[in-house]
């Protein structure tokens, strides 16, 4: 493990290096910075593939998802229009992000089993794909979550890039949006995990916690997060309103592709268990679950 996560490491640092060395090349081309940032973030991507290529491991990509929103958030930080970290509303969206990028990469490097292991739905594209499996991962499995996450993103350029915004008391509801989503996230994950915990014979059709209400409650925090993101727009740079695309997207990239791979695998793995569970449970919006008449 520790050589694995040694390859990540280099991968990611070599990653942000040529992002910042393309992102100073176009800036003093006079590129503007947004198109600028966007070709760093695609560059990054590119080094990670190459990894995941060289490792033949898709899975080296999965951080990506929560480490990049940080460095694009500096950027905007340090940007000659920002008053950075000395402002208090910049210091207060910059520290949940940071909340939100620290606990999901953790919950990542604590699962990580390794080079030698791939997540289950890169294997099954691999093998529907075939020989088209790495042009289909370059498109598919990386370029395309870096654009949502870009996207989604795009909620903290005018948030973190100005200056003088005081904190106002909406910023409370966004603030508190965005801090139930990371609580959400994190309290899913460790009753998944504890329900994981129990031998077979112990579990039933319904686990606890969260995941009696939505059958991804997980996803469903995450979705929230950026949502909580955009709240923080609406509040001071409502002429931004049309960053909507990011969280939209994502709610889509959720509710149309990860939810129903998630529900195949599960309902192929366990047919009359998840059978129940689907009848009983909300797909994604928390909600108390059913109950089902006597048989």
């Amino acid at each position: 493990m520790k050589r694995a996560f040694v390859v990540v490491i280099l991968a990611y640092g070599l990653a942000l290096a040529a992002a910042w060395a393309i992102l100073w090349l176009l800036q003093v081309q006079g590129w503007p910075s947004l198109a600028a940032l966007a070709v760093a973030d695609g560059l990054a991507t590119i080094v990670v593939f190459v990894f995941s290529v060289l490792t033949n491991n898709s899975s080296l990509y999965d951080p990506y998802w929560s480490v990049a929103p940080v460095p694009l958030a500096l950027f905007w930080l340090f940007q000659p229009s920002s008053d950075g970290l000395a402002n208090a509303r910049h210091v207060l969206i910059f520290g949940l992000l940071c909340l939100w990028a620290l606990r999901l990469t953790w919950n990542w490097a604590r699962r990580w089993r390794g080079l030698e292991h791939e997540d289950w739905r890169y294997v099954d594209i691999r093998k529907s794909t075939g020989r088209w499996y790495w042009p289909v991962s370059l498109l598919g499995i990386h370029l395309m979550p870096t654009v949502l996450v870009f996207l989604g993103c795009l909620s903290l350029w005018p948030n973190l890039s100005d200056r003088g915004a005081s904190l106002m008391p909406a910023d409370g509801l966004a603030a508190l949006v965005t801090l139930a989503a990371i609580a959400i996230e994190a309290l899913a994950d460790q009753q998944m995990e504890s329900f994981r915990a129990r031998p077979a014979a112990e579990r039933t059709a319904l686990p606890p916690g969260l995941w009696s209400w939505s059958r991804h409650p997980n996803y469903f925090g995450e979705v929230l997060f950026w949502w909580g993101l955009y709240l923080f727009v609406l509040v001071a740079h409502p002429a931004f309103w049309w960053t909507l695309i990011g969280p939209l997207a994502i709610l889509i990239l959720f509710l149309g592709v990860s939810i129903p791979l998630m529900e195949g695998h599960l309902s192929a793995k366990y047919p009359a268990l998840y059978r129940e569970y689907q009848r009983r449970v909300s797909p994604f919006l928390p909600w108390p679950p059913r109950s089902l008449p006597p048989q």
